[in-house]
């Protein structure tokens, strides 16, 4: 058998070096300021880029040349323009211009997924909110088990209370809960996708109310700490596990005609748009 070659200390780290090195910025390509200055102003209004901020190499025969943005409406932002020439070659070409934020640059905030963005009560008549297989909110129905059920049936003859509700009085609660807003009748409950009485969020309540009314335990369901009748509904039902078809988005529209005010003024956007005014 042959030995094993081991590579010396000194070989390690010319090859470590090789692969970790700085490209060299290229002469020509530095030099090119005013060529890098020419296309970021063919992009913008040539008094909308500023100073030359200075440069960097991205790679062989290719550097970046980055110039202050004028224009008041991005604010901390500059155009960067990318210069490069082919081996052996003389002339310098321009090879991107885009325009890149800097910190303190006004970004749009970062995409949140809807299921995160929700809130509660932003459900509404017509909404569907799929609920998770695997909610943490929600158990098999043969794991509840109420502890205090001998309890409440104590208090519910009373015991502790001077008095209690008649049946006029339950008959009364029961007649406005049902026809108001938590009953069958309510618009968002016409469009639910099953009632209440099959919610796992849905806690009924003791004694004879039980039967038809209960309260709403979903945090984003609009009726969540309210009492509902059991034949109501909305879309936060917890037996909505089907999640929507992703639909199809049309491309981003951009607005080039409307524009934003900004309140703030500086002396370089003043003159700037005096330049602009007498060109």
């Amino acid at each position: 058998m042959s030995p094993l070659r081991q590579s010396s200390p000194a070989s390690s780290a010319a090859a470590s070096t090789r692969r970790t090195r700085t490209p060299a910025v290229d002469a020509a390509c530095a030099e090119a300021v005013d060529l890098a200055r020419d296309a970021a102003e063919e992009t913008a209004w040539p008094t909308r880029v500023g100073e030359h901020l200075g440069l960097r190499g991205e790679g062989d025969r290719v550097v970046t040349h980055d110039f202050a943005c004028l224009d008041p409406a991005y604010r901390g932002w500059r155009w960067a323009v990318t210069v490069t020439r082919a081996a052996r070659a003389k002339n310098v070409t321009v090879d991107e211009v885009v325009l890149l934020p800097d910190d303190g640059a006004l970004l749009a905030p970062p995409w949140v997924p809807w299921l995160e963005r929700l809130r509660p009560g932003d459900l509404g008549p017509g909404d569907l909110l799929p609920t998770a297989p695997d909610d943490v909110r929600l158990a098999p129905g043969y794991t509840q088990v109420d502890d205090a059920t001998d309890h409440e049936n104590q208090w519910e003859l009373g015991l502790g209370r001077v008095r209690v509700l008649s049946r006029e009085g339950r008959d009364e609660a029961a007649e406005r809960w049902y026809e108001g807003t938590a009953g069958p009748r309510a618009p968002i409950a016409a469009s639910a996708p099953a009632q209440c009485s099959t919610c796992g969020f849905y806690v009924p309540l003791a004694g004879e109310m039980r039967l038809v009314f209960g309260v709403c335990a979903n945090e984003y369901a609009p009726d969540d700490g309210r009492v509902v009748s059991a034949d109501h509904g909305c879309g936060a039902h917890s037996e909505a596990v089907v999640v929507p078809p992703v639909s199809e988005h049309n491309p981003p529209v951009i607005d080039e005609l409307g524009y934003d005010v900004v309140p703030e003024d500086t002396p370089a956007d003043s003159e700037a748009e005096e330049a602009l005014g007498r060109s």
